[in-house]
């Protein structure tokens, strides 16, 4: 029977080195992801027969992108890192320079500083160009989990952003997840009873393929609910919009059960055991992922009840519009 799985050493970072220059997958499924979500709204646009100029789109398509990568970058490298090197060199944020002066490369995005950049700059955009930001922000939306679905399939050919220790079956040794030290119960424990050798004092242990988790649940499955089900259902502008805030919200609190922290610790911890980051030991430990995502359900739910309102007011305002009478019409017949 299978214990566990293997990483594919055949799934390389690189798409191939072109004289030391080594353009990699996870970039392309950027790419690839910006320029689904920019032909999922294109097509919503055409459906609806909507006059809208193509420039327009494209220009707010940009300055989106340009948002999402700062915002991501920023929240990565200020918020998420655990080693502190960011605020002590802020240079190296966006200059891939390390401190030997070698090229470092940008590694390091987030999604909630991604949504939140993204939000930002295309609100911006959109009132100084008078857009309808919540219609086009439904259209947007309906696109967007299955562009992040191509990002999620980058982070597991890049190996990162693997899970939490598990004895499951379908657990997968990473060749970057960090060894155990063998001499610890637990690990020991686990490693015998999946009958892994150590190296030395340490040892890989199987994890949860969280990208893996990630790809179908943030994506695959929650496009087809937002696409299919509640595209052309929305009882109001921002609906969307509120849903997906919401969805995305609740499905990543969960998975960060079993996705490794970024972060060797937890935010929050409120049964004080001796819990390892590589361990679900107690739903009541929360990571800092989990309190955004947390925030995420929160505003989502926020959203969509200040949304209601707002459209409950104008129906009711447009009810209570003074209705001409007879009398009125006939006598504007007559005049004309």
């Amino acid at each position: 029977m299978l214990n566990y799985i293997h990483f594919p050493q055949w799934l390389k970072p690189e798409i191939v080195n072109i004289f030391g220059f080594k353009p990699g997958w996870y970039g392309l499924m950027y790419i690839v992801g910006f320029i689904l979500a920019y032909i999922l709204f294109k097509y919503q646009v055409k459906k609806r027969s909507l006059n809208i100029e193509k420039d327009l789109i494209i220009n707010w398509f940009f300055w989106g992108i340009i948002g999402l990568l700062v915002g991501a970058r920023l929240f990565a490298t200020l918020l998420f890192d655990a080693s502190g090197t960011y605020w002590k060199q802020p240079w190296r944020i966006f200059i891939p320079i390390d401190e030997r002066g070698g090229c470092s490369g940008l590694m390091g995005m987030n999604y909630y500083g991604g949504v939140v950049g993204a939000i930002v700059a295309m609100v911006i955009y959109a009132r100084i160009k008078k857009i309808d930001i919540l219609e086009w922000g439904d259209m947007l939306v309906a696109a967007v989990p299955l562009s992040h679905s191509f990002g999620r399939l980058g982070n597991f050919i890049n190996a990162e952003l693997f899970g939490r220790v598990t004895t499951a079956p379908w657990g997968m040794i990473f060749p970057a997840a960090r060894r155990l030290d063998i001499s610890k119960n637990w690990v020991s424990k686990i490693a015998s009873e999946l009958n892994i050798g150590a190296v030395g004092d340490k040892v890989n242990l199987p994890r949860h393929p969280t990208q893996i988790y990630s790809w179908f649940f943030e994506g695959i499955l929650l496009w087809l609910i937002l696409w299919f089900i509640l595209k052309d259902r929305k009882p109001f502008k921002g609906f969307i919009v509120g849903i997906y805030i919401v969805s995305y919200g609740i499905v990543r609190f969960i998975l960060d059960y079993f996705r490794m922290p970024l972060i060797d610790e937890f935010t929050i911890k409120l049964v004080p055991i001796n819990n390892p980051p590589e361990l679900l030991l107690t739903p009541f430990n929360f990571t800092l992922s989990q309190i955004f995502s947390f925030l995420m359900i929160v505003t989502g739910i926020v959203t969509l009840w200040l949304l209601y309102k707002k459209s409950k007011l104008e129906h009711g305002k447009l009810e209570e519009s003074p209705k001409p009478t007879m009398r009125k019409l006939r006598k504007k017949i007559s005049k004309e």
